[in-house]
């Protein structure tokens, strides 16, 4: 048999590329995107110059801000109000420093190298040291009740603490809905519908005005408490049906096989069903993240002073010339960061988790 000697290595052919002209007019459809995006973008020029070209960036007259540009000023004034809220201005390290180490804990969060016990038990301890820095009454901190509460530390308190503490749930009625007993069924099935059929603001207003009613005599829970209670609740009944369909793309015979190896029911979930489960959902976890990122908005009705209620309450500054477009425009900007952040961060889990699947 005659022996071939091996191919010389060629380089690989050069990429077909399309000019710009006929990518951008190569056909109708094509052509009239491209010419609506040239009339969306000369309609937001008015917009651009007013809030770059004539904006007022620095001034301490706020009668400067009725020459018509966005008053970017304002904002610069306002930044410790709107981020912080009503808390006490000389305290105002402390809703800092919770901001800090929420960020730090999300950092630390974000290798699946990390996550174990350890890191829920860090967790724990770092929520419990945020609620007692905002909180006070100890080591010489002044005490600060809730009502003080506000900006954009609520905002996050809220958004992690009802993640955090309904993700266990979801996932005991998502095993629950899927259970072969009726009654844990029956109780899934009638708690998540229930939920997910009623708005947040009818489960605010439940929590807010219903639930006092309902405790005993002399039993009250903090405005708050009653607010992160039905964020929890609302997060968990979501998360459970997200959970629920991981848990139905993970083949049964990994549980079977686990059941054949004398594995215990617990481990079984813990260790084989659930992390193949929750591979499966990653993006439908992040969307349900997200929207209760932007649900923290919601509690303002209910007199919590989130972030976009102290946005509120700092545009009725009489002082200033009407500056709502710009509040809201920041507090916008903020939202959007946050939102943006977790889903450039699910998308990089999913490629990572993808990648080590497959090697």
């Amino acid at each position: 048999m005659t022996e071939h000697p091996p191919l010389a290595a060629r380089t690989p052919p050069a990429k077909a590329r399309t000019p710009l002209v006929r990518l951008l007019f190569g056909d109708v459809l094509s052509a009239l995107l491209t010419l609506l995006a040239l009339g969306l973008i000369l309609a937001l020029l008015p917009a651009l110059n007013w809030a770059v070209l004539d904006a007022v960036w620095s001034t301490e007259d706020p009668d400067t801000c009725r020459q018509g540009g966005a008053c970017w000023a304002y904002v610069q004034d306002k930044a410790r109000l709107i981020l912080f809220g009503i808390y006490p201005p000389e305290q105002h390290w402390r809703p800092l420093l919770v901001i800090g180490l929420i960020l730090a804990m999300v950092l630390a969060s974000l290798s699946p190298r990390l996550w174990g016990a350890r890191l829920l038990a860090i967790w724990g301890l770092s929520l419990l040291a945020m609620l007692g820095l905002m909180r006070g009454g100890f080591l010489g901190l002044p005490l600060v009740p809730t009502s003080q509460w506000g900006g954009l530390p609520v905002t996050l308190l809220l958004a992690v603490l009802s993640l955090g503490i309904g993700f266990p749930f979801a996932v005991a009625l998502a095993l629950g809905r899927r259970s072969a007993l009726p009654v844990p069924r029956l109780v899934s099935v009638g708690l998540i519908e229930l939920v997910r059929g009623l708005p947040l603001v009818g489960v605010l207003f439940v929590a807010s005005i219903l639930l006092p009613l309902l405790l005993p005599e002399g039993w009250t829970i903090d405005k708050l408490g009653r607010t992160l209670a039905a964020l929890t609740v609302f997060a968990a009944a979501y998360l459970a049906e997200v959970i629920r369909g991981g848990l139905q793309g993970v083949d049964k015979g990994q549980g079977e096989a686990a059941q054949a190896l004398g594995i215990p029911f617990w481990k079984t979930i813990w260790h084989i069903i659930l992390p193949q489960a929750i591979q499966k959902v990653i993006p439908p976890l992040t969307n349900t993240a997200i929207i209760m990122v932007k649900n923290t908005s919601l509690v303002m009705i209910v007199g919590v002073f989130d972030m976009l209620g102290a946005g509120r309450a700092a545009a009725a500054d009489p002082a200033w010339p009407a500056p709502y477009t710009e509040t809201y425009l920041f507090v916008a900007l903020m939202y959007f960061l946050i939102c943006i952040a977790i889903s450039l961060y699910s998308r990089w889990l999913e490629q990572t988790v993808k990648n080590r699947s497959h090697s």
